[in-house]
């Protein structure tokens, strides 16, 4: 399994915009979660971010909480979330990203913590609530383990910040394209090609958008106006967890097989 940044070289070397579909560990069942891991690396996702379910996941709109939620009143722990990863990481291409909070990592401990996930096979980290002025405490210790810690860039946030996070970020750039929680909407701000343009300036890094991307259309506009990755997530969490876990894997393959058309 290659590594996050070997993955969007190679994916530049062919033209390519990643397709990086967001899921939550355990839900509806952590049997699914494996079967899923497995059908988005087989109907073409480049690079998957695995939500760890967290009790306040403040970054998160209300699909992928109630996820969250459903996984933890089963019981599901980091443990056996790193367990479904060490299952499938053999068998799959697509890099795997991680997706927590910044306190699980310190109630564990940092270094303690890396070292678990990348043996586990993770590849990459993001931590939306990870402040900027202790983004080093984690990057460094992350880059020893062979774990990319990718930063979020907000459309709030001031250029001299943007060149700061761009310089720390490893593997890509996450880019939120709006202001507030993850979420299904119907249309893409214009705002965030500006926002590319205004990263381009600073970094030649990839920017993958995420937050709010829910259709192949808004896939689409997004590769046209620069974007490297495409990241999903509630519309993926909200196919997966409706109907048998059949119905929804049926669901989740068709959809990602739909993105996978429209960047292509």
């Amino acid at each position: 399994m290659k590594s996050v940044s070997e993955q969007f070289q190679a994916l530049r070397d062919r033209n390519q915009c990643a397709l990086i579909p967001f899921i939550t560990a355990g839900d509806p069942d952590l049997e699914t979660t494996a079967a899923a891991l497995k059908q988005l690396d087989q109907q073409g996702a480049d690079i998957i971010e695995l939500g760890v379910p967290y009790s306040d996941p403040l970054a998160d709109g209300p699909v992928i909480q109630a996820a969250a939620t459903r996984a933890l009143a089963q019981g599901v722990t980091l443990e056996q979330v790193l367990d479904v990863v060490r299952q499938v990481s053999p068998e799959i291409q697509a890099p795997i990203v991680l997706f927590t909070y910044y306190n699980p990592i310190l109630n564990r401990g940092i270094e303690p913590f890396l070292e678990t996930i990348a043996a586990a096979g993770v590849k990459g980290l993001v931590v939306p609530d990870l402040p900027l002025e202790e983004v080093e405490v984690l990057t460094q210790p992350a880059k020893a383990a062979g774990i990319e810690v990718v930063l979020l860039v907000a459309p709030t946030t001031p250029k001299e910040r943007l060149t700061a996070i761009a310089t720390h970020s490893q593997g890509f750039i996450y880019l939120v394209s709006v202001t507030g929680v993850t979420g299904v909407r119907s249309t893409i701000q214009s705002r965030v090609g500006d926002l590319l343009k205004e990263l381009r300036g600073v970094t030649d890094k990839p920017i993958a958008v995420g937050f709010g991307v829910s259709q192949p259309e808004q896939a689409q506009q997004l590769k046209q106006w620069g974007a490297d990755g495409i990241i999903v997530g509630s519309a993926f969490v909200k196919r997966l967890s409706t109907g048998t876990s059949q119905e929804g894997l049926a669901a989740l393959s068709q959809f990602c097989g739909e993105l996978r058309q429209a960047i292509d």
